[in-house]
């Protein structure tokens, strides 16, 4: 601005002709002015005249030419930078500094894009998808497989286990029987529907069966007691002609000695020891 009235709030001197600067209402001769109020330049250190244009940062002052990337020189005027530690970069080089890498693509996450973060690494949110089906996994529920991500329902459809059962999918734990993989909860006793996991069971025409069912539907009648020969557990059993006793059972029809490893005698139905079926 020029005057011809006015004095320098500072030095007094005419302003009348000359270039002067107004601050809170005051004027100023240019020399007064910059010696009084012109902000250091953060890269020069010199001032920032009242003719120059003060370029400003979290209260920090440039000259417009020294208002440049602190690595690659180039000028920030009007075009986006980003600081660390208080220095200027601009988006290239801060990128190549600091910014993280995609996991996927191994390009650049540039500063101000949205990332997405998972297990420690960093995804441009385009490259975050589902392995199988390709739609964005934003903060969907997710399953990884060698490295790559799955939405839940193409996970389901390619690699879940399905129960033999219920035919519903396996999401954790369960039971293979007959190379096929059951619920914990499905794989249960033929018979009497208990379930089976971490328990003693036998097979019958591929159907699993708890012990005491088994023994019930299927197992041999002692000749003599008319119980149940158990198929596990260990139980000794003698078999003769058709007939079947439990080790305890398989004494003589008479005087009810052991029989065991012993000779014996038949008598329609009935074993004898040797002196009973003798006399």
């Amino acid at each position: 601005m020029t005057s011809s009235h006015a004095d320098c709030h500072f030095c007094l001197q005419s302003l009348r002709g000359r270039k002067y600067a107004l601050r809170e209402e005051n004027a100023y001769c240019v020399p007064c002015y910059d010696s009084l109020y012109a902000n250091p330049c953060e890269e020069c250190k010199q001032p920032i005249e009242c003719s120059s244009k003060d370029l400003a940062y979290k209260g920090h002052h440039w000259h417009e030419r020294c208002f440049r990337c602190a690595k690659c020189s180039r000028s920030l005027v009007e075009k986006p930078f980003a600081a660390k530690d208080e220095v200027l970069l601009c988006t290239e080089c801060y990128s190549d500094e600091y910014s993280s890498k995609c996991f996927h693509c191994q390009r650049t996450i540039m500063p101000g894009s949205r990332k997405m973060e998972f297990k420690g690494s960093s995804w441009h949110e385009s490259c975050f998808v589902c392995q199988y089906c390709r739609q964005p996994l934003g903060t969907k529920p997710l399953i990884t497989k060698d490295n790559e991500n799955y939405c839940v329902p193409c996970f389901e459809k390619q690699f879940a286990h399905h129960c033999y059962a219920c035919k519903k999918v396996i999401t954790s734990g369960g039971v293979t029987y007959h190379d096929q993989p059951w619920h914990k909860e499905c794989f249960v006793c033929a018979g009497c529907k208990t379930q089976l996991s971490g328990q003693r069971f036998i097979s019958k025409d591929e159907c699993p069966y708890c012990v005491d069912c088994f023994s019930k539907f299927y197992a041999e009648k002692c000749a003599a007691c008319k119980k149940p020969i158990a198929a596990l557990g260990g139980a000794k059993y003698i078999s003769f002609e058709e007939h079947q006793w439990h080790g305890e059972c398989f004494n003589c029809a008479k005087c009810s000695v052991s029989l065991v490893g012993q000779e014996f005698l038949t008598r329609q139905d009935d074993i004898l020891c040797h002196k009973c079926g003798s006399a």
